[in-house]
């Protein structure tokens, strides 16, 4: 059995290291799988004549686990930016019924797409009843 480290910068929640167990033990000769949001870390034991860690890492990268996390930079500033589009901008509000609690929302510039899932995590689709 061979182990290996690889970081992966886009796992930041509980639902993210379910997922990655998921991909990564659906893999043969994949044996053991530890997980961390914590430290962004997943260490995989796996069978070196069954698998390679170059293809443990494609799988990941696949899923989106891999690349940079990449957050859109608000501006501060109400511009154009040189795309044309408006920069994005957040707008905070607080409300006296909810007292300490603070909402955010943020709109985007991004045609036919509202939201977009978090890596690994593709788009809900509703349940075929039997």
């Amino acid at each position: 059995m061979k182990t290996v480290t690889i970081e992966l910068p886009t796992m930041y929640g509980d639902h993210h290291v379910i997922e990655v167990r998921r991909i990564l033990m659906a893999i043969p000769g994949v044996e053991e799988v530890y997980a961390s949001s914590r430290f962004g870390i997943v260490e995989v034991e796996y069978d070196p004549e069954k698998v390679n860690d170059l293809e443990i890492s494609i799988k990941l990268d696949e899923a989106g686990y891999l690349g940079e996390w990449s957050v859109p930079v608000e501006t501060g500033n109400k511009i154009q930016n040189e795309t044309g589009r408006k920069p994005f901008f957040r707008h905070t509000a607080i409300y006296e019924t909810s007292r300490q609690v603070v909402s955010f929302s943020q709109a985007t510039n991004a045609p036919g797409k509202p939201l977009w899932p978090c890596p690994g995590m593709g788009v809900i689709k509703p349940m075929e009843e039997e």
